[in-house]
């Protein structure tokens, strides 16, 4: 048992590596705890004379609560000066990364702990920041930098992919005209593991960071997932050209509903010369005419007719609608080599110069994707994951309520969708 009372101090502050000169208590302030290091004598770092002591420097670092109080660590820093006299190195001031990381205004354990707080519970900093009575770049500086060093450091974060995913996502608005700024979502599709995230959505930074991957890597991803996005196409065919690309089924039946739903609101302004109002029968059926047809009873089809007949004169959007089901119809079997000739058959018929413009596009469109479309029914594998990974990077904004950099978005984005080795944060060293 420990009866020195100074030790026991050490102990009940959980630090045991330092000698605790004091405590400050004032009311309405942080709990201030002078410290100083145990090891008293040090060496020169050029030439390991033993040093001679030239004074104190005083440095304040935030620390974790006290029984639920904002603390301060106030550590007394010993200056040294080497007695050899041809030593390039006359004087310096010691350091612990133990204690605190180069340039940190929280102590080592305190980085450590925000970092899982705010990266792994997906809290905002502000709300850390005011736990701790700091401020707000106090404690975004430790994630930024414990953060990178978990993420980037660790090599073995993820190993070999299979699937690899594409899919864009929002960063943020910025500027007077709030410009949309979009970045890219590297997901492992097998694992939904968000792999990377960089800025844009463009081909060039996803390229960029495919060619920087290992060789070996690349050519064990199998298959390419990707929404119907030329960029991201040109992306798998300039990187990964071994493997198979695969279009979302989700973002081709979206397509055919987008093009339905064009269809439905040209159709309304051209017989009625205005947009859908509350009776017109166009605008009572845009709900049915996204539903899928075997989930329409009997008292909902007819609706679906009746009103089609009555907004609908020429037939464009029933037409349209019956181009939508076809494609749904396309994943109700798993079979590759008629997928292909069904998606081929139908992009034919579309082009017909009869049916709506509207009809014609989806069938373009089709035919330029016909074999990423079919290439669904090898494979198996969708842009799910990518999406759900989407969506946790979507609550680490509302968290942070937006972000402004994208060096904090990413490394936030990774902390809490990027699955990183928490284990390792006792071990890492800061950048």
């Amino acid at each position: 048992m420990e009866s020195n009372p100074t030790r026991m101090c050490e102990l009940l502050v959980g630090l045991p590596a330092v000698h605790i000169l004091g405590i400050e208590d004032h009311e309405g302030e942080p709990l201030r705890v002078h410290i100083e290091r145990a090891e008293s004598r040090a060496g020169c770092p050029e030439c390991g004379v033993v040093a001679e002591s030239k004074g104190r420097s005083v440095v304040v670092l935030v620390d974790l609560p006290v029984y639920g109080r904002p603390s301060r660590l106030v550590w007394h820093k010993r200056r040294f000066r080497c007695l050899e006299v041809t030593c390039p190195n006359s004087s310096w001031t010691e350091s612990d990364p133990k204690i605190a990381a180069p340039r940190m205004a929280l102590a080592d354990r305190t980085g450590r702990w925000v970092t899982e707080q705010v990266g792994r519970n997906a809290r905002s900093v502000n709300e850390v920041a005011g736990e701790l009575s700091c401020d707000w770049h106090t404690v975004n500086d430790a994630v930024v930098a414990y953060g990178s060093a978990l993420v980037d450091d660790d090599l073995d974060r993820f190993g070999d992919v299979t699937a690899l995913g594409l899919d864009e996502v929002l960063f943020a608005r910025l500027g007077k005209w709030k410009r949309q700024h979009f970045s890219t979502s590297i997901v492992d599709v097998d694992t939904g593991q968000l792999l990377d995230v960089v800025p844009g959505r463009s081909g060039k930074e996803p390229m960029a960071w495919l060619n920087a991957q290992p060789q070996a890597w690349r050519d064990e991803v199998a298959f390419a997932t990707l929404d119907l996005s030329g960029p991201y196409r040109a992306v798998f065919d300039a990187c990964l050209p071994n493997a198979v690309q695969v279009a979302d089924p989700f973002h081709v039946v979206k397509l055919a509903n987008s093009k339905l739903d064009e269809c439905r609101r040209r159709v309304q302004n051209e017989t009625l010369g205005h947009r859908g109002r509350r009776d017109d029968p166009l605008w009572k059926v845009r709900r049915l005419l996204t539903k899928a047809d075997e989930r329409l009873d009997e008292p909902g089809r007819e609706k679906l007719l009746g009103l089609l007949a009555a907004g609908d004169p020429k037939g464009e959007v029933k037409m349209t609608w019956h181009a939508k089901e076809s494609i749904r119809w396309l994943y109700a079997h798993t079979d590759h080599d008629l997928a292909l000739e069904f998606v081929e058959r139908l992009s034919d018929d579309m082009a017909d110069k009869d049916l709506p413009v509207e009809v014609r596009s989806l069938g373009r469109t089709l035919k330029r994707w016909k074999h990423q479309i079919a290439a669904w029914h090898t494979a198996q594998v969708s842009n799910g994951p990518t999406e759900a990974a989407n969506n946790l990077i979507k609550r680490v904004k509302r968290a942070a309520f937006g972000f402004t950099s994208f060096r904090n978005y990413r490394i936030r984005a990774l902390l809490y969708a990027g699955k990183p080795n928490w284990s390792l944060l006792k071990t890492i060293a800061p950048h």
